[in-house]
């Protein structure tokens, strides 16, 4: 078996359902509100379980699982396994590669550093400041310069007039872009995941992973409390981007090495959550199937 917690008590399958149903809540939300039904998330579910087979006995063993192999680790019949082993099409962006996010990043510490940066000439004759000089760092030259002007300006991020581009955002938030939006919440949800789980799995050193919360206050205080948090971040963000601008252009064009760095606040009168609460849970519903 890939892991030595394959092997599991009545006792922890509970636990992990559990764990498991509080995460896909919110997923699961997300996909009725655009109408995506069983049949669709049965078969993501049974891509995703193949792949994250392969991927264990791939980094425990160094080999290429069998079909057998997945099958036994799944739970999924061979016929079904034989069926999934193919390379998927991702259909969506992968934010850590996007040209417009990291041209947009510099951008923002570059008028950190002197306000009147927000707005520059697109091209303009060397050594002056110019959109096509921060596009070309920021993207290492291979993306260029219009193409992410274009897309900046499509997002609403970005002004172009009279030969100039005028920063038009605070943030990288596509809020007008359905795909990028979607695109964003995945890999965001995937590495605040991928970070609990490494440490629930005992990853050494653990990955810095907190938060702090709090219960019975007034939703005015919540908001006070969100507000405060923006504040904070937007310091920090300056702080994180100068330190990864650096280490990008420091690093050599073989580097693979990378890291995301996120803050969240959620907060919701307290009173729905538990009028949402599940009727049954995951142990009621194994106890209530064993033979």
């Amino acid at each position: 078996m890939p892991s030595d917690k394959a092997q599991i008590t009545e006792g922890q399958l509970a636990w992990v359902l559990s764990a498991c149903a509080r995460v896909m809540r919110p997923l699961v939300r997300l996909a009725l509100a655009f109408g995506v039904k069983h049949p669709h998330l049965e078969e993501l579910l049974r891509d995703v379980l193949v792949d994250e087979a392969r991927s264990a006995w791939l980094k425990s063993k160094g080999a290429e699982p069998n079909i057998s192999q997945l099958s036994v680790t799944t739970g999924l019949n061979r016929k079904a396994v034989t069926a999934m082993v193919r390379e998927a099409e991702d259909p969506l962006p992968h934010t850590g590669m996007s040209a417009a996010a990291k041209t947009l990043t510099l951008w923002l510490h570059m008028i950190d550093e002197d306000p009147a940066h927000r707005s520059l000439p697109i091209v303009a004759e060397a050594p002056a400041s110019s959109f096509e000089t921060v596009a070309r760092r920021a993207s290492r030259g291979n993306v260029h310069h219009r193409t992410i002007l274009d897309e900046l300006v499509r997002l609403n991020m970005a002004i172009e007039h009279e030969g100039r581009a005028e920063l038009n955002a605070t943030a990288f938030v596509p809020a007008k872009d359905l795909k990028t939006m979607l695109a964003f919440l995945g890999d965001n949800t995937r590495d605040h995941l991928l970070a609990s789980v490494a440490n629930t799995l005992g990853a050494e050193p653990p990955l810095l992973e907190r938060s702090v919360f709090a219960a019975g206050i007034a939703l005015e205080d919540c908001e006070r409390i969100h507000e405060l948090v923006r504040e904070r971040w937007s310091q920090l963000h300056h702080e994180l981007t100068r330190e990864m601008t650096r280490a990008f252009e420091e690093a050599e064009k073989t580097a693979s090495g990378r890291i995301r760095v996120g803050i969240y606040t959620y907060y919701e009168d307290g009173a729905a959550e538990r009028a949402e609460a599940p009727a049954a849970t995951p142990s009621k519903r194994l106890r209530g199937r064993k033979a």
